[in-house]
Order: C-alpha cells, then sequence, then structure tokens
C-alpha cells in the first residue's frame, strides 16, 4: 500500500500545483515532492515562487521548476504546461489549485454585483481550472496516462449569499471534475476533487488573530480550523495509483463542516456551545 503512493516511479511522476507559492498549493507541492514526484509550482507572484521553492528544495533535496503564470489568461496556461513538459519530458499530476476567496463582488448582494465583479470572480476561480486542464489533457492522452486533481470549497456545495460569485464559480469545478472525469476515463485518466472547508493558511500573528481564528473554529463540527498540512496527505493519495479506482469524486476535508451544518454562512447560530455539547 505505502509502495503505491509512491511518486518516484518509474518513471518520476511530473506535477504541477497552481497557486503552489503559499498556503494549500505549497503544502500539496511539498507532499508531492516528499513521495518522489519532479513539481512545477506557478503562481502569480515571482518574488514568493522564489521563497517556496527554497523551502521545498531543503524539505525534498531537489529543486521544483517555477513559472509566473497568470491563470486568467489561457495563452499562460498553455506555457505553464509547454514549460513543464519541457525541463521534465512528461506531465502526469495536474493540480488546480489557484484561486482566490476573497473575489471580486465578495460581500455584495446578487443585485449589486458589477459585470466586472461576476466576469473577475469566475475567471480566476473556474476559467483557470478549465485552461490548465485542456492544455494538460493535450499531454496526457498520448501517453495513456494521468490525474488531475481540482481544489473547490464548501461554498460550492451550500448557499453562500455573502459570496454568490465565489460559490458558483466553486460549484461549477465540481461539476468540471465529474464531466470531464467521464469523458477521459477510456484514457487512462483520472480527475478528483478536494473541497476544502475552513483552513488556516498560515501561522497567526497576534493574539488577537488568534482568538478570532479559534472563534470561527468553534462553529466547526470538529471544534477548529483546518491546517494546511492536512491536505497534503489527501492530495498525495488522489495523485498516486494508491487512487487508481477513484475517478470523478469529490472529497470534503472540512472537519464535519458540511455534515454538522454549522459553519457560518451568513446565520450564525445563537449559542454554539449548546448546539454542540448537546
Amino acid at each position: 500500500m505505502l509502495e503505491a503512493l509512491r511518486l518516484d516511479g518509474p518513471p518520476r511522476r511530473v506535477a504541477i500545483v497552481t497557486g503552489g507559492s503559499r498556503g494549500l498549493g505549497r503544502e500539496m507541492a511539498r507532499s508531492l515532492m516528499l513521495a518522489g514526484a519532479e513539481v512545477c509550482i506557478a503562481s502569480r507572484t515571482p518574488a514568493q515562487l522564489e521563497a517556496t521553492a527554497a523551502f521545498l528544495a531543503e524539505q525534498s533535496g531537489r529543486e521544483p521548476l517555477t513559472v509566473a503564470t497568470d491563470i486568467t489568461s489561457s495563452a499562460e496556461c498553455d506555457r505553464l504546461i509547454e514549460a513543464t513538459v519541457e525541463r521534465f519530458g512528461r506531465l502526469d499530476i495536474m493540480v488546480n489549485n489557484a484561486g482566490i476567496g476573497d473575489s471580486p463582488g465578495r460581500g455584495k448582494a446578487v443585485w449589486e454585483i458589477e459585470d466586472e465583479d461576476w466576469l473577475g470572480g469566475i475567471a480566476v476561480n473556474l476559467n483557470g481550472t478549465f485552461y490548465c486542464t485542456r492544455a494538460a489533457l493535450r499531454h496526457m492522452r498520448p501517453q495513456g496516462s494521468g490525474a488531475i486533481l481540482n481544489i473547490a470549497s464548501g461554498m460550492g456545495m451550500r448557499a453562500t449569499p455573502q459570496s454568490p460569485t465565489y460559490a458558483a464559480a466553486k460549484a461549477g469545478v465540481i461539476n468540471f471534475t465529474q464531466t470531464v472525469a467521464s469523458a477521459v476515463a477510456r484514457d487512462g485518466i483520472r480527475v478528483n476533487c478536494i473541497t476544502p472547508g475552513l483552513v488556516e493558511q498560515r501561522p497567526t500573528e497576534t493574539e488577537e488573530e488568534a482568538e478570532a481564528i479559534r472563534k470561527r473554529g468553534s462553529y466547526i463540527t470538529a471544534r477548529r480550523l483546518g491546517q494546511a498540512w492536512e491536505l497534503g496527505p489527501l492530495a498525495l493519495f488522489l495523485c498516486s495509483d494508491a487512487s487508481s479506482y477513484v475517478t470523478g469524486a469529490n472529497y470534503p476535508i472540512d472537519g464535519g463542516g458540511l455534515a454538522g451544518g454549522i459553519a457560518p454562512t451568513g446565520h450564525a447560530p445563537d449559542e454554539v456551545e449548546a448546539r454542540t455539547d448537546g
């Protein structure tokens, strides 16, 4: 079983992680590299890419490829995939992680959202997943193998009146996962989705910030927020041969937030303690 989680081959797997310079993306890239994969990390910020590349090299003993990429541009997504294949000779894993939670229009009611808010939010949270998937499939289909992992959100699975654009985009990611999985299963390619809940993406800097995190975590069934590293093992499972019979699936990792129905959606419970302890 443990061997099925290895990505060092032969052949050694090659992975791309968008949004790989920080938070969830950095931790998923780390897990893939520690399992033996060659990894390309992509984001819009060269300075963050360089810092994360140094961190990953120290952790794994190998240098990741870095490609500055704006995933809202189909041309840049094509260039990302081509640069990775040129460097490593193949592409086995595509992790579509890049997105933005504070997307344009967040906090506005549906009737207040401007066209540019809607189009901007869809561009970064849905279009990029499509662009990178399309480009990756052009290499995976001829080789007859591959794994694509999309990152959605629990907001795409429930009403989210405080962020309609983001919720719609992430719901689209979940359906897109199922649709593409059905289309490419016969090509030996698996497509799955992770749906994170509320996750701490960086260490807290002040006691006030830590207290706010603890309070927010009290709404979750597990009574805490998730940690970014906790997505790494699940991502590795879904990108490795250990999940060879898994495709078209969506895996919530949210401390029971969706199951418990308490996670904030604009309607906070009156007494969290009474509801969770009773």
